[in-house]
């Protein structure tokens, strides 16, 4: 049975041992993951300890399965992790679209995303979720020494309102 649901204050650790595991993975051959993997490790802690309250957590079998977030509490999707060994059973599929529903009810007329230009299998779920590239940049990443590149992704969920503030007679 699938649950989705906000996060409690005492998941912190969990989720961020989720995110961690799911980032390592979706860097690999990128960056040197190990060399990173503390600063990630404290990056996604300090994170869930101040925002835990509007993360979105799915729940497969009883156990936590993933967990997605808007950092700014926007339209843009500031994370999306699911654990490994789960991945490719729907779950983030059944995630993305909780937060979709939640980023419409905000009132926000498209979804947004960015990703690592290499990072073909997140590219690739998020096309096959009616996701298209609406950006790439390179940007300097002091902790990789090195120019990176992003890929934004966007994703309309209500068409766009129009008002006419001209009347013709």
């Amino acid at each position: 049975m699938i649950i989705i649901r906000l996060a409690r204050e005492n998941e912190v650790p969990a989720l961020a041992a989720i995110g961690l595991d799911a980032w390592e993975k979706a860097v690999s051959g990128v960056a040197d993951a190990q060399a990173m993997r503390q600063v990630a490790e404290l990056s996604f802690l300090s994170f869930l300890r101040s925002k835990w309250f509007s993360v979105g957590v799915i729940e497969h079998g009883g156990a936590i399965a993933g967990w997605a977030a808007r950092e700014d509490d926007d339209g843009t999707i500031s994370d999306l992790w699911i654990e490994p060994s789960m991945q490719r059973q729907g779950l983030g599929s059944a995630l993305l679209a909780d937060l979709e529903e939640r980023i419409l009810a905000r009132g926000f007329e498209a979804a947004i995303i960015r990703t690592h230009a290499q990072n073909d299998k997140a590219i690739g779920f998020f096309r096959k979720h009616g996701y298209a590239i609406s950006s790439l940049s390179t940007a300097y990443a002091p902790k990789l020494d090195r120019d990176v590149e992003s890929v934004g992704m966007k994703k309309m969920l209500a068409e766009p309102i129009v008002h006419d503030s001209q009347q013709w007679f």
